[in-house]
């Protein structure tokens, strides 16, 4: 079967789930979950086990405190973790993992609630413990249905809704959201404020509306910016001045652009940005007409300009598009 066709099949596999799992049982355990006073601990054997740790680093950093146990090491000692406060989440596609069937009564005996999802509904853990839901598998995506493809797909499925659903419960923002990201491109993506990379200061490309396009050209090659602020006195923005206007100004007037104020040639309604933006909205505001992107921003307070972010910078600091 080709690479092509198994997409396709895998896609029917995964509709079939979302038309048959019940819902209303899901609704359920998300309550359940949302109402835990406690940690929710995640366990699993083999693939169902890389499931239930992913699932549980995705709960954690989206606000909701989170473990993997694993059932061989909760036998010799991890079980401590649990309290009368948790919740286990035990995923199984067969519901009858054996591993779990032993761990299940000494966490009962800790007091923990008990959560399963399976892909049987007349195996051993759905009815074993207080809560569970039926994860529908019709078969396995291995032209054996034999190795776990289809049945990991859907139990990852329901886990991030799941995680999701409680981020939003708990109304995360993307303040909290950050504080649990500081590092690498997420980190960067989700804290890092214009403020932090715009120019200031001496290196401004300033000129006023009335000065000749002749006696500011030194300030547009000698800052680098590739454009002018136009600004006035008390720096209020006025417009801008870009490379490009420059070009089209002299295919339009020849000559005759070098004579003309900037208060004729700028762009009078420049897109401009704040320094308590995120860049990374910075990038969206530069890039929203795809036909004409632009490289540097004003950053403006109460109408006066405080700095200048350039397109450059943000790539220098690795925050380009992926």
């Amino acid at each position: 079967m080709s690479l092509s066709a198994l997409f396709q099949e895998q896609r029917k596999n995964l509709n079939s789930f979302f038309d048959q799992v019940d819902v209303s049982q899901a609704e359920k355990i998300f309550q359940k979950l949302s109402d835990c006073e406690g940690s929710i601990i995640l366990s699993g054997v083999g693939k169902s086990g890389h499931i239930a740790q992913k699932i549980a680093s995705t709960l954690i950093s989206t606000g909701t405190r989170s473990h993997f146990l694993s059932p061989s090491e909760a036998l010799h000692g991890d079980l401590g973790i649990l309290g009368p406060k948790d919740i286990l989440f035990l995923f199984s596609k067969s519901g009858q993992t054996q591993e779990l069937i032993d761990l299940l009564p000494h966490v009962k005996k800790k007091g923990a609630f008990t959560v399963a999802a399976v892909s049987r509904a007349d195996s051993y853990l759905a009815k074993a413990c207080d809560l569970s839901v039926v994860l529908p598998v019709d078969r396995e995506l291995c032209p054996f249905d034999l190795a776990p493809t289809t049945s990991t797909a859907v139990q990852l499925i329901f886990g991030d809704c799941l995680a999701i659903a409680l981020m939003q419960s708990k109304k995360i923002t993307i303040s909290d959201f950050a504080a649990n990201h500081p590092a690498g491109f997420l980190g960067r993506k989700i804290t890092l404020k214009t403020a932090d990379l715009m120019l200031t200061g001496e290196a401004m490309p300033f000129c006023s509306p009335q000065q000749k396009l002749i006696d500011v050209l030194h300030v547009l090659s000698a800052k680098r910016c590739g454009c002018l602020l136009v600004v006035d006195e008390e720096r209020h923005l006025k417009g801008i001045f870009t490379d490009g206007d420059l070009r089209r100004s002299i295919e339009e007037k020849g000559s005759e652009a070098l004579q003309t104020t900037l208060a004729h040639l700028m762009n009078s309604t420049p897109k401009h940005t704040a320094p308590d933006q995120l860049v990374f909205d910075a990038i969206h505001r530069m890039e929203e007409n795809p036909k004409h992107p632009i490289t540097v921003l004003p950053v403006v307070t109460e109408g006066k300009v405080v700095g200048l972010i350039r397109m450059h910078d943000i790539l220098q600091a690795g925050l380009q598009q992926k």
